[in-house]
């Protein structure tokens, strides 16, 4: 059968089903279960109204067990078993397995610097395209551009930037933008200025960003803010482990900074640039950052928009400056929206596999946990470490959607 005539019959189908199931259940419930008739008409009426709802909510429900609930005790189940001893209860030993291998914990290494890294980008560059595009006149067509990479599959978009970072022998002709633009520089003080002076100080604004945020973070602990005493306790605990991440950030960009200062550059040879480590990985990140961006662009963009218009005509009377106005009157007002925007990307880049696999296939020290997850089960075989693996990310991605529920909740109160 041609796949347009199956795609029709399938769409008929499932519409027509649809249909039928929530005609012939309301008949059901009004004219079998609960008819309007007779003495108990009323009690019926009002029982039926009781029942109704779950009615259209039982296909959403039956499809999430399925689909959702049923897979994750499956995992759950699996993570604690041996598959190749008939399913016997084995308890930790796969997660005792799991934390020995060096490969799970170069993952969650280069997971925690996803996290850092790519949804402070992503929403920093989408909250900048956001502001800038709405004062030009051609705003619109800038939107699409940003917005377009959204419309490209993750492994779309890998393929794009492996032509981007790819390499040829040296007697060839490049087609790499990376290789094509590094070539064209030579020694030099030129070079140096472009190569290594200019790094050290993005490196070294970085860590100065960094160590404001830590301040920040720290300050309501240091008591020098009103109602510290109020906060919860989850709330002490994250700003404490944001103060550790931000450190440990700090410490790895000094290594970076150390490695760039000594690096003796090879100058006129084209580099395999996915095979560096750490900055492969830094690569791997841009690409996630050029589709990201759009989303959040748009997001804050229609948050910028709901600023009341008051507030701003408020502080330019008050002789704010435009960075005073962005920064002290805007962002603050759309803080909410910057935080769902940022825990979006988070759950995003925690489930990150498609770039990775289709770039590096977590070779080169490139390894994330549902790379990782995916050699486990389908080329190792490994079923109890590659399901402890994937219980792993859901404990990790299920905060930040509880998060991010509790954030809507109180939005709508």
């Amino acid at each position: 059968m041609h796949p347009a005539i199956q795609g029709i019959i399938t769409i008929i189908v499932g519409v027509g089903g649809c249909i039928g199931y929530f005609y012939f259940s309301n008949q059901f419930l009004d004219k079998v279960l609960f008819p309007a008739t007779g003495k108990n008409a009323g009690r019926n009426i009002n029982r039926a109204n009781q029942i109704r709802p779950w009615l259209f909510l039982f296909p959403a429900l039956f499809a999430l067990g399925l689909y959702l609930a049923y897979p994750v005790f499956a995992t759950l189940w699996l993570s604690v078993t041996d598959r190749d001893a008939g399913g016997a209860f084995v308890g930790l030993a796969n997660y005792s397995k799991m934390f020995g291998d060096v490969k799970f914990w170069e993952a969650v290494s280069n997971n925690m610097l996803w996290l850092i890294i790519v949804p402070a980008f992503s929403t920093g560059f989408g909250l900048l395209a956001a502001q800038l595009t709405d004062r030009i006149g051609w705003g619109g067509i800038a939107k699409s551009l940003i917005f377009m990479p959204m419309a490209i599959s993750f492994v779309g978009a890998a393929v794009i930037w492996k032509l981007v970072y790819d390499t040829r022998p040296a007697d060839q002709d490049q087609i790499g933008v990376l290789n094509a633009v590094w070539l064209s520089f030579g020694e030099g003080s030129f070079s140096t200025l472009i190569l290594k002076i200019l790094p050290l100080l993005l490196l070294a604004v970085f860590i100065l960003a960094i160590a404001y945020a830590i301040y920040q973070t720290l300050r309501p602990l240091l008591g020098r803010e009103k109602g510290h005493g109020e906060s919860h306790w989850w709330g002490l605990l994250l700003q404490i482990v944001g103060a550790i991440i931000g450190a440990w950030l700090i410490w790895q960009t000094l290594g970076a900074i150390l490695s760039l200062i000594s690096a003796t550059l090879p100058y006129g040879e084209p580099q395999t640039w996915l095979t560096i480590p750490f900055w492969n990985s830094i690569f791997l990140m841009t690409v996630l950052i050029w589709i990201q961006t759009g989303f959040a662009m748009v997001i804050l963009s229609a948050a910028l928009r709901g600023i009341p218009e008051e507030t701003v005509e408020a502080a330019v009377i008050d002789g704010a400056n435009p960075f005073q106005i962005f920064f002290k009157i805007k962002v603050p007002q759309i803080m909410s929206t910057i935080v769902v925007v940022w825990t979006t990307i988070t759950i995003v880049v925690l489930k990150v596999f498609d770039i990775v696999f289709a770039m590096t296939n977590g070779q080169w020290e490139t390894q994330v946990l549902a790379n990782y997850m995916y050699d486990k089960l389908f080329r190792a075989n490994d079923w109890g470490v590659g399901s402890a693996s994937a219980m792993i990310i859901m404990l990790l991605v299920t905060p930040i959607l509880v998060w991010n529920v509790y954030n809507a909740r109180k939005e709508t109160r």
